[in-house]
């Protein structure tokens, strides 16, 4: 396999465009850096991501699918939120479990505007609805933050899947 640093724009892009949800500029602009390891690449990608207006960022949240959602019922999310939703089982939510996620999707969203957003590989459905239910209660500032670091988080997880 090619090592990331070896590749060219476009095929970097191809590999890793896809680590941040529905954002590939960050990928774009993180290639110049030349980092193999999963570590190296991430610390690049974050510093495009933190370097980013607000708005930008909360558009990349906002990319984010619900967690046990409608795009989820509907085979609509990527093949990585896909699987790492699968891998914390909420592809198999009781009905009450999914009709308390879909409450809390869309209270979470009505308070702050953006999804609810968790690395979900290796917890337990009770541990991402406690952490929902504790989270809600987050100031606007604090939450932004605090989905800001899962989504880094879940990036890392995925940089680590795709870099041996």
């Amino acid at each position: 396999m090619m090592r990331p640093s070896e590749m060219d724009r476009a095929a970097f892009v191809a590999r890793f465009g896809g680590v941040f949800e529905h954002a590939p500029w960050i990928a774009e602009q993180a290639w110049g850096e030349r980092a193999d390891t999963a570590e190296g690449m991430h610390a690049a990608m974050l510093r495009v991501l933190r370097a980013a207006d607000h708005a930008t960022q909360l558009a990349l949240l906002n990319g984010h699918p619900d967690l046990a959602g409608k795009l989820a019922v509907s085979g609509g999310m990527t093949a990585d939120s896909t699987a790492e939703q699968a891998s914390a089982g909420l592809d198999r939510c009781t009905p009450d479990e999914f009709q308390r996620f879909t409450a809390l999707n869309d209270a979470y969203k009505a308070r702050f505007g953006f999804p609810f957003i968790m690395a979900v590989k290796g917890r337990s459905r009770a541990e991402i609805l406690e952490a929902f239910e504790r989270r809600i209660h987050n100031s606007p500032e604090e939450e932004f933050e605090t989905a800001l670091a899962q989504v880094e988080r879940i990036t890392l997880l995925r940089l680590k899947d795709l870099l041996p």
